[in-house]
């Protein structure tokens, strides 16, 4: 223990602050109460994004089974493309919720300009150069994590699509395997 208390010391454990003090001082200086509202929001989206996405993965593996049980091939590719396509599409409806959200919390003087903001964080592209308010620093904080895990849901999903058209074994409906 002594080495580990030596450590500690070393390296100024000692003198960081408690969780509360921390979260109250950080609460504090944003000096806005809004944040738990836009929270709230960050989660129903990420929860109505991963209803979406188990949909549309459902219909495709559903969909998949009824393509392969009649032996129509390459269909169920185009079935991907069209999760692909619905994924991309939830997305960009995500973007522009958080586009509205900003509006309505006015954040941004313009419409393009939240807009473009509330795209880059979702995509944590980071581009712009945006100046925010003392009290909507986190915005940006709130919006990236919502997108990254929105992303990592699609994803995950994605992946498990394409396993199930590439796991199959290989069929050649000229040789006869499976008539």
């Amino acid at each position: 223990m002594y080495l580990l208390d030596h450590i500690a010391k070393l390296l100024g454990f000692h003198n960081l602050l408690s969780f509360t003090t921390l979260f109250a001082e950080i609460n504090t200086d944003m000096g806005n109460s809004e944040v738990w509202f836009v929270l709230v929001l960050a989660c129903l989206m990420l929860t109505f994004h991963g209803l979406a996405v188990l949909m549309i993965a459902g219909a495709f593996h559903w969909i998949d089974q009824k393509l392969e049980n009649k032996r129509v091939y390459g269909a169920n590719f185009l079935s991907y493309f069209i999760a692909i396509l619905l994924i991309i599409v939830s997305h960009l409806i995500e973007i522009v919720a958080w586009s509205y959200i900003c509006v309505a919390l006015q954040v941004f003087p313009t419409n393009p300009q939240t807009f473009y903001f509330a795209g880059e964080m979702y995509t944590t592209v980071g581009y712009g150069d945006y100046t925010l308010s003392q009290r909507w620093r986190i915005l940006p904080i709130i919006i990236s994590f919502s997108g990254i895990f929105a992303v990592s849901m699609s994803g995950a999903a994605l992946y498990s699509m394409m396993g199930a058209l590439l796991n199959r074994p290989a069929q050649n409906p000229k040789s006869g395997a499976g008539f």
